[in-house]
C-alpha cells in the first residue's frame, strides 16, 4: 500500500516563505522520482521540479523563476519544496508524485509517468 502525503500548506501573505513536504510510504524511496505539481486557478496542471531517482533535477517552466527549490531526504522519505518569495500567481493546489521503480523519463512537465499521486495541497498567497 503506497501513501503519499503533502503537507505544509497554508495562508501566507506576499513575499513570505513555505516550506511543503510529501512523505511516501509503502516503495523503497530510494528507487523512485519524485516530484511536484501545482494547479492554480484556470490552468491545467504544471510541472514545478522533479527530482530523478538516479540524482538528477529537473526544472521545468513554472517553478518559479529560481524561487523554488526541491531536495529530498531518503532516510526520511520525504520529498521537500521550499518556496520564497511567494506572490499571489503561486495560489493553487500542489501536488507530490512518485513513477516507477527506476524508471527512464518518469520526469515531465505534465506528470503522465507518474504512478502514485497524493491529495494536494492548498497554497494561497493573499494579503
Amino acid at each position: 500500500q503506497v501513501q503519499v502525503m503533502e503537507s505544509g500548506g497554508g495562508l501566507v501573505n506576499p513575499g513570505e516563505s513555505l516550506r511543503l513536504s510529501c512523505t511516501i510510504s509503502g516503495l523503497t524511496f530510494d528507487d523512485y522520482s519524485v516530484g511536484w505539481f501545482r494547479q492554480t486557478p484556470g490552468n491545467a496542471r504544471e510541472g514545478l521540479l522533479c527530482s530523478a531517482w538516479s540524482g538528477a533535477t529537473a526544472r521545468y517552466s513554472s517553478s518559479g523563476n529560481g524561487r523554488f527549490t526541491i531536495s529530498r531526504d531518503n532516510t526520511k522519505n520525504t520529498l521537500y519544496l521550499q518556496m520564497n518569495d511567494l506572490n499571489p500567481g503561486d495560489t493553487g493546489t500542489y501536488f507530490c508524485a512518485a513513477g516507477g521503480p527506476h524508471a527512464s523519463g518518469a520526469c515531465s512537465n505534465s506528470g503522465h509517468a507518474m504512478r502514485y499521486w497524493g491529495r494536494g495541497t492548498q497554497v494561497t498567497v493573499s494579503s
